[in-house]
């Protein structure tokens, strides 16, 4: 019988890494057992997440690792992406659910990928404040020193863009800041954060170092030169202001005189070497000139004071959050990256992409994910070094200031029973992967 079509992945290289992809907070509850963080903080005041709720318990991961740890082994992936939360491990013993899970992928036979910054600052730090940078870099040390003897693959940050933006910028996520341009102290802070990382991970004896950022291409509404001007600031703004200090070891033309501190200096540090740059990608986003007045898009209130707006990408199909499903986009970035930054763009890995979909018979979500597949192998085929793709996500979560109302999983949580329910996609990928080449 002829195999199906969505069910045989396109040919990469040698030892590409196929993994999934969750984070601390989103995932484990057990909060009596961890410091307070920001998002504690911030889902105590009502009505800053649409449902009302917190993640207290989310999925119970920190009591019910071994269950899915099993299936990440029932599913065949390579790799588990998890967060470590950093208000856990600075609690005596907070540490020691790591040990356990970690000891569990390696029995399992999957390869454990910390994410050492997964948005769930304490609630005793602060990015603006300089000082919170060398604090991470402590956290490295101790998480580091904990873990490096089974765990070879580090993430040092993830999505410091939308940390920036949606945290510090425009207050829709914690810590709920509404400084708009005079948040980019966080993005400095963050960067220099990342290259802390970097050497402490490596003082660690770390070999396979890299970073989670958040990348989309971004289209101009029209080809009218406000609206491409509008573009270009957006795309300097959420893809070169996070790219090029890591990757070049600059900030885009006129944006480092407004950071804090001795820049270049700070820049030597941030453009520490990297084994590969991780990205996440989810759409591409149009946009045109600012309109004048606030618009609300995507659940996030744009205020009219920016110098641009986003605008809706028409005909196509979105996903239950209303995200555009553009799988071309992928290969436009990528193959986008290699030629902006040449020989300076290490080996690439998408460390996120999924989707929100409902329903345990997702057959929506496999099409995404089949389509984002092959579109990261035209990237391949088109010259760019690609070596592991990540899902989002394993499990429904705790879905930031959507709370509970979005589901990114292969694998369905009743968020009342704690049930798992593996998915279509989730068997779908199984086969999948049972059968590659």
């Amino acid at each position: 019988m002829a195999t199906d079509r969505r069910t045989a992945l396109p040919p990469f290289p040698p030892g590409f890494l196929w993994g999934v992809s969750t984070s601390a907070h989103q995932i484990e509850g057990a909060a009596d057992r961890r410091d307070p963080s920001v998002w504690d903080e911030f889902t105590a005041v009502p009505g800053r997440v649409k449902d009302g709720s917190t993640a207290a318990v989310a999925c119970d991961h920190y009591h019910r690792y071994r269950e899915d740890v099993a299936l990440l082994a029932g599913l065949g992936v390579d790799a588990y992406r998890f967060s470590v939360s950093w208000p856990r491990a600075n609690r005596p013993g907070g540490l020691d659910f790591y040990d356990r899970l970690v000891d569990e992928l390696c029995a399992a036979g999957v390869r454990p990928v910390p994410t050492l910054f997964h948005w769930d600052l304490p609630a005793s730090l602060d990015w603006l404040r300089r000082d919170t940078a060398a604090r991470f870099a402590d956290h490295v040390t101790a998480v580091a020193d904990r873990l490096g003897d089974r765990v070879g693959t580090w993430i040092t940050l993830n999505e410091p863009a939308e940390h920036t933006l949606l945290g510090h910028a425009l207050g829709v996520h914690a810590p709920g800041r509404r400084l708009l341009f005079d948040a980019l102290p966080v993005a400095h802070h963050q960067l220099l954060a990342h290259g802390l990382a970097v050497r402490a991970l490596r003082a660690a004896g770390a070999g396979d170092v890299g970073i989670a950022n958040s990348h989309g291409p971004t289209w101009p509404a029209s080809g009218d030169r406000p609206d491409v001007e509008a573009a270009d600031f957006y795309d300097l703004l959420l893809n070169r202001l996070f790219a090029e200090p890591v990757l070049l070891g600059a900030y885009p033309e006129g944006i480092g005189e407004l950071m804090p501190g001795d820049v270049a200096a700070d820049l030597e540090v941030i453009a520490e070497p990297l084994d590969w740059y991780g990205i996440n990608y989810y759409a591409p986003t149009r946009v045109g000139a600012p309109q004048g007045t606030d618009i609300e898009f995507g659940g996030v209130r744009m205020p009219a004071e920016l110098p641009f707006t986003v605008r809706e990408i028409a005909d196509r199909p979105v996903t239950d959050f209303g995200w555009p499903v553009v799988p071309e986009a992928l290969t436009e970035l990528l193959t986008t990256f290699k030629a902006r930054y040449g020989d300076r763009l290490p080996p690439v890995v998408i460390t996120e992409n999924g989707c929100s979909y409902d329903g345990i018979d997702d057959q929506e979500r496999i099409a995404y994910l089949d389509a984002h597949i092959r579109a990261l192998h035209d990237a391949h085929t088109a010259g760019v070094d690609v070596r592991g793709y990540f899902v989002w996500s394993l499990l429904d979560n705790f879905e930031w200031a959507e709370g509970y109302a979005r589901r990114f999983g292969l694998v369905h949580v009743d968020f009342t029973t704690q049930q798992r329910t593996p998915k279509a996609s989730y068997a779908w990928l199984r086969e999948a992967l049972r059968t590659r080449g």
